[in-house]
């Protein structure tokens, strides 16, 4: 069984899209997302520096783009199970049959903007905390008014509020656990993101959407979802409320998942997968080079049990 999975803010460097533009139809692909997004992603994918696509409202597009081209390269047959961390849900949303790309394109860019205007009202990010027992380590969040805001599993915690709030935990750090900041401009995924909901639930009520064609799980409790509806219903509330990428890990495993596929820019989602779901091949597509490793995969496990 085969599982999709797309990766979420964070994931982005320079330089990103450089290889893939080298692939036949890619260019054309990349500028109908740009004019879908408003953005020009090209640029943003190849010559834009760290700063410019660490920027909430440039990265969210950037990103979405990135796994559709990777996914349209691919030319794989519809995944059994798909799901994305945070912005990545969108582009789950895409591959599993929910939204068009233009759709996808145009629902990030308004989530990318409105998180980066709600990022700017006060000084707010997130850090990520290594190790140490998971109640601990919320509690000690807690304490410090953060929000546990992307649950990863395999011993990962992010956490997310003021920047004094983050220094103070940073300083008090839980036990057996080493807190690392992360290259994101906001808390995303708690209280301080609920100016960026109104502006999407406006938006989501003039969208259509389709049934997916493949198990879509969604961030909020791991479970499968399944209208259109309810998936995009989804994709405007977890913009405030934390990501259980734990529990999503959780169902492939009680699903039979034997292989997963990470689109681009790939990478964390596999490492997570590695110590969480052993015994599961795993194959992150980061550029080109990876798409015979990946296509190899899922000819192995797509469809099976």
């Amino acid at each position: 069984m085969l599982a999709i999975v797309a990766p979420g803010q964070g994931a982005q460097v320079p330089g990103m899209l450089h290889a893939w533009l080298e692939l036949p139809g890619v260019a054309d692909q990349l500028n109908a997302l740009s004019a879908a997004s408003g953005l020009d992603l090209v640029a943003h994918g190849t010559t834009s520096d760290a700063d410019t696509i660490r920027d909430t409202a440039v990265a969210q597009p950037l990103i979405v783009a990135a796994g559709l081209i990777s996914w349209n390269a691919l030319n794989a047959p519809a995944a059994d199970v798909v799901a994305g961390h945070s912005v990545g849900e969108i582009t789950a949303a895409v591959v599993s049959g929910v939204l068009t790309p233009a759709q996808a394109m145009g629902f990030v860019q308004l989530r990318g903007a409105g998180m980066a205007q709600a990022a700017a009202n006060v000084a707010t990010g997130m850090s990520a905390v290594l190790g140490g027992e998971a109640s601990v380590v919320v509690t000690k969040a807690v304490e410090h008014g953060l929000t546990p805001a992307n649950m990863n599993g395999a011993g990962q915690i992010v956490v997310a509020g003021t920047l004094e709030q983050l220094d103070a935990f940073a300083n008090d750090a839980p036990e057996g656990g080493r807190v690392r900041p992360l290259p994101v401009a906001g808390a995303f995924h708690t209280s301080h993101m609920a100016p960026a909901v109104a502006a999407l639930e406006t938006y989501a009520a003039s969208m259509s959407t389709a049934d997916p064609v493949a198990v879509l799980l969604s961030n909020a409790d791991g479970n499968s979802i399944n209208g259109g509806a309810e998936a995009l219903r989804r994709l405007v509330a977890q913009v405030s409320n934390p990501v259980r990428w734990d529990l999503c890990m959780d169902m492939m495993v009680s699903m039979g998942v034997t292989g997963l596929v990470e689109l681009s820019p790939g990478g964390t989602l596999v490492g997570l997968a590695k110590r969480a779901m052993p015994g599961v091949a795993a194959v992150a597509v980061k550029n080109p080079e990876d798409l015979d490793a990946a296509r190899a995969l899922i000819a192995e496990h797509v469809g099976k049990d």
